[in-house]
């Protein structure tokens, strides 16, 4: 019922940057939280950075000061650019949504398909 679409995922130099973009669509009647998660190989997936209906952000040690989350309520996206990139950085990423849909104003979390960050020389 709810759609998550990614971009902006791609190869990059050390110290190099992307913006990431993710849409919702679908039947949704309200976001509360909108965040992006990574994911290597043979690890657990982790947490990136947080953005709350409103605008209170949060992120990992490791991206502070380096990535910016932000949201378009209007477009029901979320983005993150990310500045400096380093090589630790080389990770699937994942967006995620939560909120409410419409009509039985369930609860929902859906998880967008993954894109590829690769920074290498």
């Amino acid at each position: 019922q709810v759609q998550l679409v990614e971009s902006g995922g791609g190869l990059v130099l050390p110290g190099g940057s992307l913006r990431l973009s993710c849409a919702a669509s679908g039947s949704i009647f309200s976001i509360y939280a909108m965040a992006w998660y990574r994911q290597a190989p043979g690890k657990e997936r982790e947490l990136v950075a947080r953005i709350l209906s409103g605008g209170l952000t949060s992120y990992a040690d490791s991206v502070k000061g380096r990535f910016t989350i932000s949201r378009d309520n209007a477009k029901n996206t979320v983005y993150l650019q990310m500045n400096s990139l380093k090589p630790e950085d080389t990770d699937v990423y994942y967006c995620n949504v939560h909120g409410t849909l419409l009509g039985s104003r369930a609860s929902f979390s859906s998880w967008g398909q993954g894109t590829q960050v690769t920074v290498s020389s």
